[in-house]
């Protein structure tokens, strides 16, 4: 099945297959600042055409498809919206919202079989101040008519270019019990709620797997509207969980009620420090699938494509 890209310029790229919008990647900036403004990923749909993402759902206007995101860092919101804070709640606190500044697409290529990109941007805090300088990497490939699924991976180098270190954390480790959530974030359409989730261990369910370790998680649910079902799978690369290699080990963060959302989480439980100068990268793979998966489709599928 041929990959076609079309490039609106200044605002976003959209990929199809089969006569299917697949995937837009928007980079225009959001006109909220209160949101933060960054790129991400929305609609996100599986070859069938089903929608598995959502955009700014009624109770998080933030969560925008799939984003890369930073809830807890150094003081600042990278995440959007709310910010958490200990003894107090949730806060509205404009000031403290950061944004992504889209600098630059240094790579672009596409052929039948595979499209890629590499985005040069800037993480800036709410003043002004440019933070950390990230190269990011999408790639769509593999994409399967027979096995009705193909694959993103998003991948992240970051640069501290302060003069101080950058902290990163979560609500956990501002002190809320189990809301680790920050890092490559996905939102679920709200057919999405109640879906069933599981990962390559015998435990099922997103309270069982929250806060947990392992090379994937699988989300699968039933749509409105059609008779289907579709099946979103989140894996790390092997070097995301080896602690020779990581800056920090990496955590689930899973909700399938009361809303659907999956984030890689690199802070869930403690802090850790980017020192100026320092670097860090993470690759993480998006497989979106029609059907309802199990357990063993989905390992098998996976070990099938090579990092």
């Amino acid at each position: 099945m041929t990959i076609e890209v079309t490039h609106t310029h200044g605002e976003r790229f959209a990929v199809r297959a089969g006569g299917v919008e697949l995937l837009s990647y928007v980079y225009r900036p959001d006109p909220d600042p209160f949101e933060s403004r960054k790129p991400y990923v929305h609609p996100l749909r599986t070859l069938g055409g089903r929608l598995v993402s959502g955009y700014r759902p009624n109770d998080h206007r933030w969560h925008k498809g799939l984003q890369m995101t930073a809830s807890h860092l150094s003081g600042q919101n990278f995440w959007g919206g709310n910010c958490y804070v200990h003894g107090e709640g949730y806060q509205r606190l404009p000031e403290r919202v950061g944004s992504m500044r889209h600098d630059g697409f240094p790579q672009v290529e596409a052929s039948g079989e595979r499209f890629e990109l590499a985005e040069d941007l800037t993480w800036v805090e709410n003043g002004g101040a440019e933070w950390a300088r990230e190269r990011r990497g999408l790639a769509v490939h593999a994409v399967d008519a027979a096995a009705g699924a193909w694959a993103l991976d998003w991948s992240i180098r970051l640069t501290n270019i302060r003069d101080e270190p950058l902290r990163f954390g979560s609500p956990t480790t501002a002190g809320r019990e189990m809301a680790g959530y920050t890092g490559l974030q996905w939102r679920g359409p709200r057919d999405f709620t109640g879906g069933a989730v599981f990962g390559p261990g015998t435990e099922e369910g997103a309270e069982r797997l929250m806060g947990t370790r392992g090379p994937w998680l699988a989300f699968t649910a039933e749509h409105d509207d059609v008779d289907a079902r579709s099946t979103l799978v989140f894996a790390h690369a092997p070097e995301n969980l080896d602690a020779s290699s990581a800056v920090h080990e990496s955590h689930w963060f899973v909700r399938s009620e009361p809303i659907p959302t999956v984030a890689f989480s690199w802070a869930f439980f403690e802090e850790f420090a980017l020192a100026p100068g320092e670097s860090f990268a993470y690759r993480y793979r998006v497989l979106v699938a029609d059907g309802a998966w199990d357990r063993e489709r989905v390992a098998a599928h996976l070990a099938g494509l090579p990092w």
